[in-house]
């Protein structure tokens, strides 16, 4: 019995036994998830796959299957079956275009021929069937009566486009309005390559959309949040809008850069810390569709704020006014074209050669674009009164792309860009002065019990309007004593700029339902019955919601109203805050599936 081992050493062989198998574990990296991973070469712990230092918003590259998107704190994987467009991304820093590399004359044109550039979109069928097809085959008449040709020439790069252009290699650029201050910000240097905007070829139709996780329930939910996109292009425009008008400011959300919108989707799908995406079809529905997201909104909801256009330089526009007239009249004549089912079957065809995609997928990508004829190209350039026009768009684009830093030189005035002279003409032939404004949306009516318990919410949006006490006349005169004199001035001035920028809102979101909400302060609680204080908030709603659809010929039946008197204070922690309760709310909801 004295020659068995004793105690401490069976105590010996089974630490060692241990010792190696956690060796081993360590070495595998199975230690990992408990915070005891191998360190890398620099003594550091691995970062998530998909992010560079700091994160998602670093300079790292993302899109492997292991580990995506941030795994630490994770106790599921990532749900890798979505289908997107591509599975790769990978993240950068936020920064501007880089410099134009370099500007000359515009090329002459071989054979007659303008060149005119676009990218893979459905909004280019209209050229695309008046030129039949990328190649510069057919004659085009001038309304001189010279014969000119077109070739189509696919630059889906925006930069590489923007470059060419300047280089004069292209006569005619493609571009969103809202990219364009990007592009003119290093323009403005050579009045020859200075854009003129001439036409607007449509307006986004669902083509773009923000995805979401289901905790995500309006954009004010985006706060503190990251949101993956690309920028410097239409996707980061549409998310700033989305966020200021939802009451958020940039700097509110975490923004997360890849260089387009399909890696965005790519990264939503791998990295669960990522809570929103603004991409593309199909992606964005393919997304929507997968447990855990829900799509927040898309631009069928907000159907007039993405508008392409084309745009022409202005040494070549000045050469050649006749043939911008006719590619303008060819487009429009293109769209009625386009209204029959064998013409989009041809033009989805003509599209698949030239973008290189199935025709069955062309023909399907054409509902992502309304084509905006005469009429509405019209009221885009020409009318003042439309909260979505030209003007509007412009500075609106100008003012947010300020705001975080990508702009910094002065704003370019609109009109020294937008050229309304072939609209204007052809507004003189009944051809086209008689056509119609065909994307207005009409909405039965619902009454606010309805839409809240059949829509989902996109957003609030306060406005703050100063009613004299006790009444819900918006636009009241008060009498003044000014220097010694009496003087009669609306009791608040700014009425009618409010009244702008929620006219903007609701145009920007065409196809939307909007609640009108009144509130009011909790100053005289106890004093005067909480029935009266609400009516008073309902008729301040109700004076809100005549006034927009008056001035802006809204259909009345896209908009509900409701007074909710003092029970739903501005902030919680300070409720009796009345300057901040005194407010009415504009909610959109998105319109109910037909």
């Amino acid at each position: 019995m004295s020659s068995q081992p004793k105690a401490p050493f069976w105590l010996a062989v089974w630490a060692v036994i241990f010792g190696l198998v956690g060796l081993a574990a360590w070495r595998a990296g199975m230690l990992e998830q408990f915070g005891l991973g191998r360190p890398n070469a620099a003594g550091q712990r691995p970062m998530a796959a998909g992010g560079g230092a700091g994160g998602p918003g670093g300079a790292g590259t993302g899109g492997g299957a292991e580990g995506a998107g941030g795994a630490e704190g994770m106790t599921e994987a990532p749900d890798v079956s979505v289908p997107t467009t591509v599975k790769e991304y990978t993240f950068k820093p936020a920064e501007k275009l880089p410099p134009v590399k370099g500007v000359s004359a515009y090329k002459p044109l071989e054979d007659d021929t303008v060149r005119f550039a676009l990218n893979v979109w459905a909004g280019w069928a209209p050229i695309i069937r008046a030129n039949n097809g990328f190649k510069p085959g057919k004659l085009w008449q001038a309304p001189g009566g010279k014969p000119f040709k077109v070739e189509l020439v696919l630059i889906d790069d925006p930069v590489q486009m923007r470059d060419a252009y300047a280089a004069g290699e292209v006569h005619i650029g493609w571009a969103t309005l809202d990219m364009l201050p990007l592009f003119v910000d290093s323009f403005a240097k050579d009045s020859r390559i200075m854009p003129r905007v001439y036409q607007q070829v449509d307006f986004s139709n669902g083509g773009d959309g923000i995805v979401v996780r289901d905790t995500v329930k309006t954009v004010r939910d985006l706060a503190g949040k990251k949101l993956v996109l690309a920028q410097n292009s239409p996707s980061q425009f549409f998310a700033l809008n989305m966020l200021v008008a939802g009451g958020l400011q940039p700097a509110d959300v975490e923004m997360v850069y890849v260089s387009t919108a399909f890696e965005a989707a790519a990264a939503f799908n791998r990295d669960k810390s990522i809570a929103g995406c603004v991409s593309w079809a199909p992606d964005i529905y393919n997304l929507a569709d997968a447990k855990g997201n829900r799509m927040l909104v898309t631009t069928q909801t907000a159907n007039r704020l993405i508008a392409d256009v084309w745009f022409a330089r202005a040494d070549f526009a000045k050469d050649h006014p006749d043939k911008i007239e006719a590619i303008v009249r060819g487009i429009f004549d293109a769209m009625g074209d386009l209204k029959s089912e064998n013409a989009r079957t041809e033009v989805a065809q003509l599209m698949a050669d030239g973008y290189t995609i199935p025709a069955a997928d062309a023909l399907s990508m054409l509902g992502d674009a309304h084509s905006t004829n005469w009429a509405e190209n019209y009221q885009f350039f020409i009318n003042r009164n439309n909260p979505a026009n030209f003007e509007r768009i412009w500075k609106q684009a100008y003012m947010l792309y300020r705001r975080i830093g990508a702009i910094s030189n002065n704003p370019v005035p609109f009109d020294q860009v937008m050229d309304f002279s072939v609209i204007q003409k052809l507004g003189k032939e009944p051809k086209y002065a008689e056509s119609k404004d065909e994307y207005a949306t009409s909405l039965p009516p619902r009454t606010v019990q309805q839409i809240r318990a059949e829509n989902e919410e996109i957003l609030t949006n306060t406005i703050v309007i100063h009613f004299f006490p006790n009444t819900a006349e918006l636009r009241k005169k008060v009498i003044r004593r000014i220097d010694g004199k009496d003087v009669e001035e609306p009791y608040d001035a700014r009425v009618e700029l409010v009244l702008d920028e929620a006219g903007a809102l609701a145009k920007q979101f065409g196809n939307a339902r909007i609640v009108v909400e009144g509130h009011a302060d909790s100053s005289m609680r106890g004093a005067v019955p909480a029935a009266m204080v609400k009516e008073l908030s309902l008729e301040r709603a109700q004076a809100v919601k005549d006034a927009l659809v008056e001035k802006f010929k809204f259909d009345d039946n896209r908009f509900a109203v409701d007074g909710l008197g003092w029970d739903r204070p501005a902030d919680d922690d300070h409720p009796d805050n009345h300057a901040l309760n005194r407010r009415v709310e504009i909610k959109v909801y998105a319109a109910e599936k037909e």
